[in-house]
């Protein structure tokens, strides 16, 4: 058998660690199971409970600063009277634009408690992204870091919050006391909330684990973001799932996270796993490879959570003594390549790889319960790998309409079956919902969610990950929407026609985004930087193609669709006639026209993305 395959001995072989963690994995498992969308079981009261047995434990280290649980309660508390008093309420929402800091965390907890939901906004949009965003909200309230208010300067006129006054500020100041001044039309939050007790609410219809907690941002499959709703119940599977039966967290853990938390990964599971144990989140701004080990030793930290992204950039530093020297053993998240997974784990000492697959708005995940190599793990959630076109997210029906499940070992289209156990709480978009679900896969009524990803079995139900399909790419840890990406360019006056999609770069994990482009035709010379700078003013850094392939025509069908994979298949060589080839290279300002020994230099890996 290869490293990839999964045997009955190999999980035979993990249960004596499975029997010693059976307490908590038999805790995991009544939450991650618990049915009841009525129950007052939901992330206030997750919180309310660490308060009273661990009040005097750390809940979030950042820089200088120890937060216990008793006083992120109190905090949380606090901020919720404070949103009651604004005239929110049950059902309501509110948007937050916080970089990694702990008042992004207090701000969610106390929305949490009186069942308003906080949309998570990407705090690396701007322009017409993030109004699209906030817009598919319609949020009473903004909260903007201080670090962040340049990018909602000029934005307020294109926004619906059907409020004057829509902006909340917190100041960036890294104390608790410090308040900061708030700029002109913003309300300084942490000097009206410093106003209110620290007392746990007592509402007459508290919120319930089947509401919604949190909106994240996906790009989905197509088009501009859309907003997938979370239910206190995402947090509760979260903390009984991947906190107690994947990674059996404790008081004296400490999870270091450096994703930002605006994603999934980073707010649902490692919060989540967080909380399960009553343990500390240490919270970085962002990710640095050169401080990430100081920071392991600095915290103390046992965990962490990652993208496969990250990963690769800690090996790529240069190996020294003290590789080993530091308490972290175990670490969660999704993305860690195959090609890298032993490497990983042997040079830093790590015991435990909780890699899972999971998506902000699906119904369908996997976790590497066993702790086995190159594996997402399996599920217990009805799903099917079936046939699909390639270069697309499209199933193969055959004559009947019906799908065809692909033989063990094989590629197929991931499909999560919908049904009342599973659930599938989609978009705020009704449309973008509806097109995620695939009808009548295998009989006349059944419902699937489309995930849009490829994976194989590779033994016992395991599943490994093989690509993201269709309209959406993985570059930098981010999921790109090349739809998105589309209309911004489209946008610009400079293109005529667009096709953008990821091509792969050796070395590198996920696509980088390239376009093939027309420009426009109005008689001005095309200036590729002219867009790079449109490009930088409307995306965020991580979607900006890194190629650009500048042509007089797209080569359609006869249906007029593009053909995509012979474009893609291309990638940014210069054999394609008189097309003109450039390269966003590193630390550069702008695009570069590509020269065959730039070429070279990029395929051999030498040029590193």
């Amino acid at each position: 058998m290869s490293n990839d395959q999964v045997t009955a001995l190999d999980i035979a072989r993990r249960l004596p660690g499975i029997v010693r963690k059976f307490p908590a994995i038999a805790r995991g498992y009544y939450y991650y199971a618990v049915k009841d969308q009525n129950r007052e079981l939901t992330l206030g009261t997750l919180i309310e409970r660490n308060a009273e047995r661990h009040g005097s434990r750390a809940a979030i280290l950042f820089e200088d600063r120890v937060i216990t649980w008793a006083e992120l309660n109190g905090w949380a508390n606090r901020i919720a009277q404070f949103f009651q008093a604004q005239g929110l309420a049950k059902g309501d929402a509110i948007a937050v634009c916080l970089e990694n800091r702990p008042e992004l965390l207090a701000v969610v907890a106390g929305a949490a408690k009186i069942g308003v939901a906080c949309a998570m906004l990407n705090t690396s949009q701007k322009g017409k992204v993030l109004a699209h965003s906030i817009n598919l909200i319609q949020p009473q309230r903004i909260v903007v870091g201080e670090e962040l208010v340049a990018s909602f300067e000029g934005l307020k006129p294109e926004l619906n919050t059907g409020q004057d006054t829509p902006f909340l500020f917190l100041a960036d100041t890294n104390t608790l006391n410090a308040f900061g001044d708030a700029p002109e039309g913003f309300t300084n939050m942490a000097t009206a909330v410093s106003a209110f007790n620290s007392d746990n609410p007592v509402l007459a219809d508290p919120p319930r684990m089947g509401d919604t907690a949190i909106y994240l941002f996906t790009s989905g499959t197509t088009g501009l973001p859309k907003a997938a709703p979370g239910s206190h119940r995402k947090f509760v599977k979260a903390y009984g799932g991947f906190g107690l039966m994947s990674l059996a967290m404790e008081p004296d853990d400490v999870l270091y996270c450096t994703l930002p938390l605006y994603h999934g990964t980073a707010l649902l599971v490692c919060w989540g796993s967080v909380l399960a144990g009553g343990s500390a989140i240490a919270l970085r701004r962002k990710f640095s490879a050169r401080a990430f080990w100081d920071d392991v030793r600095r915290y103390r930290a046992t965990t962490f959570g990652y993208v496969g992204e990250l990963c690769r950039y800690l090996l790529n530093q240069p190996a020294g003594d003290q590789d080993r020297d530091h308490p972290l053993n175990k670490m969660i998240g999704n993305g860690l390549r195959p090609s890298i997974w032993r490497e990983f784990k042997d040079r830093f000492g790590i015991e435990t790889v909780a890699e899972l697959y999971a998506s902000s708005e699906g119904n369908i995940g996997f976790s590497n319960f066993f702790n086995m190599d190159n594996t997402v793990g399996f599920s217990t959630a009805p799903y099917k790998l079936v046939k699909f076109h390639d270069g697309t997210r499209d199933p193969i029906r055959d004559d009947r309409g019906r799908m065809k499940e692909v033989a063990k070992g094989e590629p197929g289209l991931l499909i999560g079956e919908i049904n009342k156990k599973w659930s599938f709480e989609g978009y705020t978009q009704q449309d973008a919902t509806e097109k995620s679900i695939l009808r009548d896969a295998f009989k006349k009524g059944d419902a699937w969610f489309n995930t849009g990803d490829v994976l194989k079995e590779i033994g016992c139900r395991h599943l490994q990950f093989v690509d993201r399909m269709g309209d959406t790419f993985r570059w930098k840890g981010e999921n790109v929407s090349t739809n998105e990406v589309e209309n911004i360019l489209d946008g610009s006056g400079l293109v005529e026609e667009a096709i953008v999609y990821g091509v792969e770069i050796p070395n590198t994990n996920g696509k980088a985004g390239m376009v093939t482009l027309v420009p426009q035709s109005n008689g001005h010379q095309f200036d590729v930087n002219e867009l790079f700078a449109y490009l930088q003013a409307n995306l965020p850094a991580y979607a900006i193609p890194v190629f650009v392939r500048v042509t007089h025509n797209i080569e359609k069908t006869g249906t007029f669709k593009y053909r995509k994979v012979d474009i893609q298949k291309a990638g940014y060589s210069l054999e394609r006639g008189n097309d003109q080839v450039f390269a966003w290279l590193p630390k550069t300002d702008g695009y570069t026209r590509l020269t065959p020994e730039m070429v070279q230099d990029i395929s051999a890996g030498k040029i590193r993305f």
